[in-house]
């Protein structure tokens, strides 16, 4: 899979947690741009990308994300 790809499936998925639908993201998207994307809602984001994706991210990996970008990033290496 490509980046590309895992992006719009992202996106799709920030959409709906954030029931954002028309909501774009860029790679410098970060928590800082969502008004919505408290504590909650992050684990809800991540919970629903695990699911998405049938991946498992370790706390550590998660807690050194600083924007889309990078989170992209470490799904594209999860799925290698």
């Amino acid at each position: 899979m490509d980046r590309n790809e895992i992006h719009t499936r992202v996106q799709n998925v920030f959409r709906d947690v954030f029931d954002l639908p028309t909501l774009q993201l860029l790679d410098s998207t970060s928590s800082e741009d969502i008004e919505d994307w408290d504590s909650l809602n992050h684990i809800n984001l991540v919970t629903a990308i695990e699911k998405d994706f049938k991946i498992r991210f370790a706390i550590s990996e998660l807690q050194n994300l600083q924007n889309v970008g990078e989170m992209l990033d470490l799904i594209k290496e999860k799925l290698n």
